[in-house]
């Protein structure tokens, strides 16, 4: 006797793609990370300090990379600021301006004074934490883009700047507060001194990857990916993206203390960091509109530029082209990281699939995060 076979027809459904982090054998993992904008970024920076030292040999001396990485922590660290709120979704066009308020704060109050130093330093960080707040909730709470927020921010903080110095160098800090910046741990083997910038662009990073594994950093990936999704689940979006941007203004902060050690104070100061900051992030393989990205990547991503700029100067480029080059980077990697993100996205032709080899397809519960919200772990 004979049953008759109802007629099955199942949807395949393309989920985007995960980052294979978590599977295979370390090697395995590591060549699938270096497969995605994010990993590529690493591969990129390897190439080009190969060519630095192939066109400019005491590049090769460990002193000299010491002391570049250490001039580049600034820059790293506000990329990492900037992750956060790409991220999410959002842009802070305001980092330049806060670095030079801040550096403009520390020179005229803390002064020759060593006995401010730990009070300048709280008040830049509360006035760093009191900007990304207002970027924040006017974005959030106001529902005015962040574009033009952060642009508000960026005139007001400027013209504050400009008011108070006159367009000149204003105030001059001890140097007991300038050596955190330009300081460093000495008669260390081999490369002779370690950078303090570089010392707090491995904390912040360290502190980075642990928040962004943390319920926070993956909310944040999730708001960014599908804003409307996570609203429904219940996640204080408002809440969420304020921080962010709370956190993109300390990081210029401390930028910005960082700067004042080697830079000294003028208003000038810090001019053009956001868009480096953009540049490196979307260089390291963060998507524009959020959802897509790892916040090493973003550091990666600022190295990667520094050493293309100083590539640049060894083959005799005049200066002047830097900013043409920064410009088509960001064009390129924008187009490059978004193209390669949604390979894989596209639901796949299927045929009607024989009930004989008809396979169940997983709902993943509403309390599990999508695939999408796994991307920005690292």
């Amino acid at each position: 006797m004979s049953t008759a076979t109802p007629s099955i027809t199942t949807t395949e459904t393309q989920a985007r793609p995960e980052l294979p982090l978590h599977q295979g054998s370390l090697g395995s993992r590591i060549a699938a990370g270096l497969a995605t904008p994010g990993g590529a970024v690493f591969v990129l920076v390897g190439v080009l300090l190969v060519s630095i030292m192939v066109s400019n040999p005491n590049f090769t001396d460990p002193g000299a990379l010491i002391r570049f990485a250490g001039r580049t922590a600034p820059i790293a660290i506000a990329a990492m600021g900037q992750y956060y709120v790409i991220v999410s979704g959002e842009f802070d066009l305001s980092m330049g301006a806060v670095i030079a308020a801040q550096v403009v704060l520390a020179g005229n109050f803390i002064g020759q004074d060593e006995g401010r130093i730990i009070p300048g330093l709280l008040l830049m960080l509360a006035v760093g934490a009191l900007i990304g707040i207002i970027n924040g909730l006017v974005t959030t709470l106001l529902k005015v883009p962040s574009f033009i927020v952060t642009l508000g921010m960026m005139l007001a903080l400027s013209g504050l700047v400009r008011y108070i110095t006159g367009g000149a160098a204003s105030g001059n800090p001890v140097d007991a507060f300038r050596d955190i910046g330009r300081g460093g741990i000495e008669d260390v083997p081999v490369v002779d001194v370690i950078p303090y910038p570089l010392i707090i662009l491995v904390v912040v990073g360290a502190l980075s990857v642990w928040l962004m594994r943390r319920p926070f950093g993956r909310t944040l990936i999730a708001a960014g990916d599908n804003p409307e999704a996570t609203h429904y689940s219940g996640a204080p979006l408002w809440s969420y993206k304020t921080r962010a941007f709370v956190l993109s203004s300390l990081s210029a902060t401390v930028a910005g203390i960082l700067l004042v050690g080697y830079a000294g104070v003028h208003p000038s100061v810090g001019a053009g960091y956001e868009f480096t900051a953009i540049t490196a992030v979307v260089l390291g393989g963060v998507v524009l509109g959020g959802g897509r990205g790892w916040v090493l990547s973003a550091a990666a991503g600022a190295f990667a530029l520094e050493l293309l700029f100083t590539l640049l100067t060894s083959l005799g480029v005049p200066s002047t082209w830097r900013d043409t080059v920064q410009g088509l980077i960001i064009i390129a990697a924008v187009a490059v990281s978004a193209r390669a993100w949604q390979v894989g996205r596209r639901p796949r032709r299927t045929t009607p699939t024989d009930p004989s080899r008809a396979t169940h397809i997983a709902t993943p519960s509403p309390n599990q995060p999508s695939t999408g919200a796994t991307t920005g772990e690292n």
